[in-house]
């Protein structure tokens, strides 16, 4: 469901990054610049990703869902990848405070300097003509020398512009890190679901394999007493190995989905875990989709942030105007300079600068409009969002609805599966009829308990769907999984 939005959302911090830097050079800054898919990568998504934090162990290690996303809170590389990006913005914040504050450099030389007189100008005839003849063409000084350099902006458009764009462009990404946390969080969480779904569907196995062994022994006997045909016991050794088959598949669906959560958890992939948190389940409150909404639009942290990168490039777009205003600047040094020994003296100077543009309207225009247009293109985006936003909290109600009434209906179908196995195993163990209805029963159990096991898993996921909707999963997920 939110696919499209964590795309787009998750480098909003670094797609922001280059118009700031534009406002910045304005003034003269600077910087350099769940339904799982089959074997998902992180090249593909990123939250399939993360750092592996230690080496696998030998002890086993269990693991419950809070800690699971614990671990994926610290490891996970999407969450890595969206700290960078807020780090990054939160620099070029300072290069935007730069801007406001005063600039000093120390500055500092000695040197033995050696000038030919006659080069510049000075030859023997000029010489001679302000008394001094015999005075050497050729000089040699030693100068030492220290020096403050300041250089303050006063005013500036663009700088107070560039600086209110660095502070937006911050949020932005803060937001999107927020985003990146919740996305951990149904990643995980839907993960340690699926391993629990297909832990179930392996017990599941165990147990119908167990049956079918059991009935396997009856009929074996049965046969070899010669109450019953040899094709029962076919059907029954059939019935066993097909049932070891259905479990080897789910041994090995189970092995590889531990192996996908320990991958978004950081955890080496050889290190032996077991799940702690059984397969949760419980009812929802109802709530209708202007309440869903309404608590979306107050914490959906891609809505904050898109809402953020509006404030930046008005921000941008203001700066861009703002050239057209003067510039007011203070600068100056003072320094201290000795001369062969003969003592030092100060000197200094101290200056303001008024800068007013006369004529760049091509450049300002152009700057301007280009600004515009990446401004009504953000305003764009928040409207749809809006509409998207209430798409996806009607969908996802509609999803909590359904999944909840297919949970019911599964969980009275293995009921009645369960029931039905009972009675045909009565009536075939007092020879009333063979054991091809008894395998069809067991058939019958089986696709019940399957389907129960799956509704369960759809069900837990929907509501985290929900709550990732409202922008509350972070804070919720254990209220809407009913931990």
């Amino acid at each position: 469901m939110m696919a499209v939005n964590r795309k787009q959302f998750l480098v909003s911090g670094l797609r922001a990054a280059p118009a700031v830097l534009a406002v910045l050079s304005l003034v003269g800054g600077s910087s350099h610049v769940y339904a799982q898919a089959a074997n998902p990568t992180s090249a593909s998504n990123a939250f399939y990703g993360s750092v592996t934090a230690h080496p696998a162990s030998n002890e086993q290690l269990k693991l419950s869902l809070d800690e699971a996303i614990a671990l994926g809170f610290k490891n996970n590389l999407g969450l890595r990848e969206a700290e960078n990006g807020e780090k990054s913005l939160v620099g070029q914040k300072n290069e935007a405070l730069q801007q406001f504050l005063p600039t000093l450099n120390l500055t500092g030389d000695t040197g033995t300097h050696q000038q030919d007189l006659a080069a510049q100008g000075f030859s023997a005839g000029a010489l001679k003509a302000f008394g001094l003849s015999g005075f050497s063409p050729i000089t040699r000084d030693e100068l030492t020398e220290g020096q403050v350099h300041l250089k303050w902006t006063l005013f500036s458009g663009p700088v107070i512009a560039a600086w209110k764009a660095a502070g937006a462009a911050q949020k932005a990404a803060f937001f999107t890190k927020m985003s990146a946390r919740g996305e951990v969080v149904q990643q995980v969480a839907t993960a340690y679901l699926h391993v629990l779904a297909a832990a179930s569907e392996v017990e599941n196995a165990q147990a119908l394999e167990a049956q079918d062994q059991v009935l396997l022994s009856q009929a074996h006997a049965a046969h070899e007493a010669g109450t019953v045909a040899n094709l029962d016991e076919l059907r029954a050794r059939v019935e066993l190995q097909s049932q070891q088959q259905v479990l080897i598949a789910a041994q090995n669906t189970y092995e590889k989905d531990l192996i996908l959560l320990k991958r978004e958890i950081g955890l080496d992939p050889g290190q032996k875990i077991a799940l702690t948190d059984p397969a949760p389940y419980s009812d929802l409150a109802s709530q209708t989709p202007e309440e869903v909404r309404a608590v979306a639009y107050k914490n959906r942290q891609d809505y904050q942030s898109l809402q953020n990168q509006a404030v930046e490039y008005k921000a941008i777009h203001s700066a861009y105007k703002s050239q057209r205003l003067p510039t007011l600047s203070f600068g100056g040094y003072y320094g201290v300079s000795q001369v062969n020994d003969a003592g030092s003296h100060g000197n200094f100077v101290a200056q303001g600068t008024l800068s007013v543009p006369i004529f760049r309207e091509a450049k300002l225009r152009g700057d301007i409009e280009s600004a515009q247009a990446n401004l009504n293109a953000v305003n764009a985006q928040l409207d749809d969002l809006r509409g998207h936003i209430d798409q996806q909290v009607r969908s996802a109600l509609l999803d909590v609805d359904a999944t909840g009434k297919l949970v019911e209906v599964a969980r009275s179908n293995v009921e009645l599966a369960t029931r039905a196995l009972s009675d045909e195993t009565d009536r075939v163990n007092a020879g009333v009829d063979d054991n091809l209805p008894l395998v069809t029963a067991q058939a019958t159990l089986a696709s019940a308990q399957s389907n129960l096991v799956e509704s369960l898993y759809q069900y837990n996921l929907s509501k985290l769907l929900l709550a990732r909707a409202a922008g509350i999963l972070e804070t919720q997920y254990r209220v809407y999984l009913g931990r």
